[in-house]
């Protein structure tokens, strides 16, 4: 059992470090000007969920979900 206690705060530690990455690689929601002028009908603004943005949106979801679960498993103190 220690040793699954052991890979998974490994797996946490590394989950922690890529979504801070991923996370600051993101850009702000704030539109600026773009928001005015209609800068959401552009191309990237109906395809986002193939674009990096999109990408990147998605794989924060998945990072901060087992983020979660990890830490419940860990916090329960099965191990």
């Amino acid at each position: 059992m220690a040793v699954l206690k052991m890979i998974l705060t490994v797996v946490f530690i590394i989950i922690s470090i890529a979504l801070t990455v991923i996370i600051l690689m993101q850009q702000g929601k704030s539109a600026g000007l773009g928001a005015i002028a209609g800068g959401a009908e552009t191309y990237w603004g109906k395809n986002k969920g193939r674009s990096m943005e999109g990408m990147l949106h998605k794989i924060t979801r998945i990072l901060v979900a087992a983020f979660i679960v990890i830490a419940a498993v860990l916090n329960m103190g099965i191990f």
